[in-house]
C-alpha cells in the first residue's frame, strides 16, 4: 500500500527503487566484500564459490602481547566482521626454536588461505636453510608487510654502561649475559655481529620466550634484545643502548639507530602475513584487502604512536623486494660473524 502511493507526482515504488540502488552502490564502494563481489560479478554461482567459506586461523609463532600479536588480532577481527566467518589468532611460541615451530604448522596446512602465518624476517629468509624438512624448499609467499618493530638492545638502568661503546669497554673485562628470542633470528644475529664488529664477545647468551622488565629486574640477563613495547612499563628504569631500526624511535629519541653505530648492519625488523606458495589468488586478495584496511585504521595508527612502532602496508610485490634487500644485509651479518 505504501509502495502504491504517490509523492510529488511519482509512485512511491520509484523512490524505493532509487533508495535501493543507492544502498547497493554504497555497499559496493565502501566495503571490501562489496568491491570483491562487484569484481567477480553478481552471479550467484560465483558468490557461492567465493573465499572464505570456513573458519580462518592466523598463526603467530610467539606468545601473546607484543605488537605482531596486537595487530594480527586487529586484522582477524576485521576479517571476521567483513566476511562473516570465524577468524582466530593462534599463538605457537617455539621457545629456543624461535618462530620455526609455528611456521611449520602453517607450512604443513593446505595452501588454501585458511591458515595464515604472521611472521618475522627469519621465516622467509632462512627458514628453508636450517635443516627443517617441513620448511624446505621455501614454503611461503608474502601477502604483505605491516609492521616495523621498535627493536632495541637494552640493559637495566643501574648497569655500568648506557651506550654500546661503554658496553664494549665493560665487556672487554667482564662477562655480560645476553637474552634473546632465538639464536638464528635476525635481531640476535645483528646483536652478535655488532659485538664482533665492536671487538667484544658476549659472556653467554640464551633464548627466552619473553624478554621484558622482569627479565632485567630478576638478573636473568644483563642485556636483552627485545621490542620497546615489552619494556615500556619500566622504560624510565632501563638504558636503551641502540635501536635495531632504520631510524631513531620517537619514544627514545636520544638512542641511536643501528645504522648510526655500524652502517654495515643497517636493517630493520618487520612482521608480515604469509601463505603457502600454492594459495589461490582470490584468497590472497581477500586477506590483503582486509589487512590493509585494518593496519591503516585509526586504532592501529594510535598503537604506532603509543609504542614507537611503524605500522603501514606493503603489498606482496613491495614485500618481496624488502625480503631480497634484507637477504643482502644478512650476508654482511654472516661475514661479521665469520660464517
Amino acid at each position: 500500500e505504501i509502495a502504491a502511493g504517490r509523492t510529488c507526482g511519482l509512485n512511491h515504488s520509484v523512490y524505493f527503487a532509487v533508495a535501493s540502488v543507492g544502498l547497493v552502490t554504497f555497499v559496493m564502494e565502501k566495503t571490501v566484500a562489496g568491491r570483491r563481489f562487484e569484481a567477480i560479478g553478481a552471479s550467484p554461482l560465483a558468490a557461492q564459490a567465493e573465499y572464505p567459506e570456513q573458519p580462518v586461523e592466523f598463526v603467530i609463532p610467539f606468545p601473546p602481547g607484543d605488537l605482531e600479536d596486537v595487530l594480527t588480532r586487529m586484522i582477524a577481527e576485521d576479517f571476521q566482521a567483513e566476511y562473516g566467518v570465524p577468524a582466530a589468532v593462534v599463538n605457537r611460541p617455539g621457545g629456543g626454536g624461535g618462530p620455526f615451530p609455528g611456521a611449520v604448522e602453517v607450512a604443513t596446512a593446505p595452501d588454501d588461505g585458511y591458515t595464515i602465518g604472521s611472521f618475522v624476517p627469519a621465516v622467509p629468509l632462512i627458514g628453508h636453510e636450517i635443516d627443517i624438512p617441513e620448511l624446505t624448499p621455501a614454503q611461503f609467499d608474502p601477502i604483505g608487510i605491516f609492521l616495523t618493530y621498535p627493536f632495541v638492545i637494552a640493559a637495566s638502568g643501574d648497569a655500568p654502561y648506557s651506550t654500546m661503546e661503554e658496553l664494549a669497554a665493560y665487556a672487554a673485562e667482564n662477562d655480560v649475559f645476553l637474552g634473546h628470542f632465538g639464536d638464528v633470528l635476525t635481531p640476535t644475529q645483528v646483536t652478535k655481529a655488532l659485538a664482533a664488529n665492536m671487538g667484544f664477545e658476549w659472556g653467554g647468551d640464551a633464548p627466552f620466550d619473553s624478554l621484558d622488565c622482569n627479565t632485567l629486574a630478576s638478573g636473568d640477563a644483563d642485556v636483552i634484545n627485545t621490542t620497546l613495547q615489552l619494556i615500556l612499563p619500566c622504560l624510565d628504569d632501563v638504558n636503551v643502548l641502540v635501536s635495531i631500526t632504520g631510524e631513531r624511535i620517537s619514544l627514545v629519541p636520544d638512542t641511536p639507530a643501528i645504522g648510526e653505530v655500524d652502517e654495515s648492519l643497517n636493517i630493520s625488523l618487520w612482521n608480515g602475513l604469509f601463505v603457502g606458495t600454492d594459495t589461490p589468488a582470490e584468497a590472497r586478495e581477500a586477506i590483503a584487502a582486509v589487512a590493509q584496511q585494518a593496519v591503516m585504521s585509526e586504532r592501529a595508527q594510535a598503537l604506532a604512536a603509543e609504542t614507537g612502532a611503524l605500522v603501514y602496508w606493503l603489498d606482496a610485490e613491495e614485500s618481496a623486494a624488502v625480503i631480497e634487500a634484507d637477504r643482502e644485509t644478512l650476508g654482511a651479518i654472516s661475514a661479521a660473524l665469520g660464517e
